[in-house]
């Protein structure tokens, strides 16, 4: 049975409930943090650069020699975590989102090394999340990069489509990130219903696969974070282990009652 739990405290006035975003990039010619930099004036978000634990490396020299033996390290093995070159040390908990946006270059047809091993750590802890990807490339197609990501993230929920930023398109960065950031629904995806008020006699509560209301009987419905409703009762308890993991809005309401819960469908 599908593990659940209520991840997100009431509110308690009116407030819309916003799905937190992660950009983690890494950038070796710097053209995908010029990418990263367009990015962040038009989204709210944290962000987190990747970067490799050995300094002053030049993956690009002799037709790009050491990126290629990391990459066929990496390809050689790339469930043991030795293939992966290191990497700093990252702080971030990834219960705190909702929504990541990785952006990193092409190296040869595939995701850059380094950004590999952040997401070898990190990527099945975004089980469930809504993800992201931006690719910057000089010419070559980005397929292999969404391939490294779909390999290292497997329960991700990956929007269509890809965003591939040429090496010639950087300084066009902000419009093809808006364009971008309207084909995939981001603001509906990171924005849901509004809560009004919260009582303790009013609750939702989860337990053993169902979601229901401990008061009142009035109408229960839950939304995923597309903003699609995919539940809606007016009974007091629904099964919902039925459902696809990841994350979603449940909100009750009663006699001018409302209260809202984060869900985490695991």
């Amino acid at each position: 049975m599908k593990k659940l739990m209520i991840t997100m405290a009431a509110i308690l006035c009116a407030a819309a409930i916003n799905a937190k975003t992660l950009v983690a990039y890494y950038s070796y010619t710097n053209n995908v943090e010029r990418i990263v930099t367009a990015l962040r004036s038009q989204i709210d978000a944290d962000v987190i650069e990747i970067e490799p634990a050995e300094k002053g490396l030049d993956y690009a020299a002799n037709n790009y020699a050491l990126g290629t033996q990391l990459l066929n390290a990496i390809k050689a093995n790339p469930n043991d975590a030795s293939s992966y070159p290191a990497i700093d040390p990252v702080d971030v908990n990834m219960n705190d989102y909702d929504m990541v946006i990785i952006a990193a270059p092409l190296w040869w047809s595939q995701m850059a090394a380094p950004f590999q091993t952040f997401l070898f750590h990190y990527g099945p802890q975004m089980k469930g999340k809504n993800i992201g990807v931006i690719v910057s490339s000089a010419s070559s197609g980005i397929g292999g990069v969404v391939a490294d990501a779909k390999r290292l993230i497997p329960e991700g929920n990956f929007l269509e489509p890809n965003l591939w930023i040429r090496s010639s398109q950087t300084s066009n960065a902000a419009s093809l990130i808006s364009s971008w950031l309207n084909d995939i629904h981001y603001n509906d995806i990171t924005s849901a219903v509004t809560t009004i008020t919260a009582d303790n006699d009013f609750e939702i509560f989860v337990a053993n696969g169902m979601i229901g209301v401990n008061g009142e009987s009035g109408t229960l419905a839950l939304y995923n974070l597309s903003g699609n409703k995919v539940i809606e009762t007016t009974e007091r308890r629904v099964r919902i282990d039925a459902l696809a993991p990841g994350i979603y809005i449940a909100q009750a309401t009663n006699a001018g009652r409302s209260v809202t819960r984060k869900i985490n469908i695991r």
